[in-house]
């Protein structure tokens, strides 16, 4: 069937390009890890007495989802550890942020997942990169199903950590699951918002052109036809035109996603028809089902900020709230700048010392 003609959506996370900065480019890992990760300082083997990993594979709802498990370094799954269940940006996987942050959390004590989302990265499920809230909330539920059984972890201890689209998918999941005893975000950013209205309200003029194509594209997927995607399509590279995109949101996330953290399952083109569900989405309705702490955090910088800002100040019945700002940070910047993400990490540990019961983390 012959290809329809796609409005390129301008929120798509992650999808335009910029000029590398030399600061950014020096994080690039150098040689091929044997766990794909991209970011710097990865594990490359599993030591004694240091953090290991274990890739892991289970299913969920018939399909099959790939993650990796970070252990704490001395494990003993005679004892009891608690765990975070760690949910990766819109377009992102496994082996980049949240990976970073999950090894971090292990350093920690802590026993940490992620995994890549269903129909995404490593992780089967067709057609290909189908990216619905429905399917990534699941995906984190179906962590916590996945983690709790995993021996040495104690079950009735688990945090939840959400990075960028993964964060407001983590407060979704954290509004109805209430395994998650702490909740935490960083960078977070409402994906069902941002499709509907265009970053920073860019694209509200076209709502219904933009929906009315979701809905002939899943029309043509039921009727057998080629299925259709969003920002599937050239992506200017002339210096001239990257020094044009008027977010750092944008600018940044070419360097990480395009050539400092490249990873091959990383992509950001998405069904056209996920948009039927994506624009009716907001993560920040029903904050107030969340009844656990929270912390949320984001970099002073981030034009992504206000995102944040609205979730937290919804969150009214959380038992205890906390917005952290990372000075000077920009969104992308979290994921990567050593000094920024020491902060978070630092404060992570702070906030899950707190608020998970204390097992045996503190011993290590």
């Amino acid at each position: 069937m012959k290809r329809k003609k796609v409005i390129v959506i301008i929120g798509v996370m992650m999808t335009m390009v910029a000029k590398t900065t030399m600061a950014q480019e020096a994080q690039n890992p150098v040689g091929n890890n044997p766990f794909g990760l991209v970011y710097a300082g990865a594990i490359t083997e599993n030591k004694k007495g240091e953090v290991n990993l274990h890739p892991v594979s289970y299913a969920r709802n018939g399909i099959e989802v790939v993650a990796n498990v970070y252990i704490p370094p001395n494990f003993n799954d005679t004892q009891s550890y608690p765990a975070v269940v760690v949910a990766h940006p819109n377009g992102g996987v496994k082996e980049q942020v949240a990976g970073l942050y999950a090894q971090r959390l292990a350093e920690l004590g802590y026993v940490a997942i992620v995994a890549d989302a269903a129909y995404q990265g490593g992780s089967g499920g067709t057609p290909r990169n189908v990216d619905t809230p429905t399917n990534r909330t699941e995906d984190i539920h179906a962590m916590a199903d996945f983690i709790s059984q995993f021996k040495g972890v104690d079950s009735s201890n688990i945090g939840l950590f959400g990075i960028c689209g993964g964060g407001g998918y983590a407060l979704k999941a954290a509004q109805t699951d209430k395994r998650f005893k702490a909740v935490a975000t960083l960078s977070m950013f409402n994906s069902g918002v941002v499709r509907k209205n265009g970053f920073m309200n860019s694209q509200v003029g076209t709502i219904q052109e933009r929906l009315e194509q979701a809905s002939m594209a899943r029309a043509q997927e039921a009727a057998g036809g080629e299925v259709l995607y969003a920002a599937d399509g050239p992506i200017p590279t002339a210096e001239e035109q990257l020094a044009k995109v008027p977010y750092d949101l944008y600018r940044e996330g070419y360097v990480y996603y395009g050539k400092t953290h490249a990873h091959p399952n990383s992509t950001f083109r998405y069904t056209l028809s996920s948009l039927m569900e994506l624009m009716a989405f907001d993560a920040s309705a029903n904050m107030d089902l969340i009844n656990q702490p929270l912390l949320m955090m984001a970099g002073s910088s981030a034009d992504t900020y206000y995102m944040t800002d609205e979730a937290f100040r919804k969150a009214t019945n959380a038992q205890s709230r906390e917005q952290f700002l990372i000075d000077g940070a920009t969104h992308i910047e979290t994921y990567w700048k050593p000094d920024y993400v020491n902060q978070a990490v630092d404060k992570l540990k702070s906030f899950f010392n707190e608020n998970l019961p204390k097992t045996q983390k503190d011993e290590l």
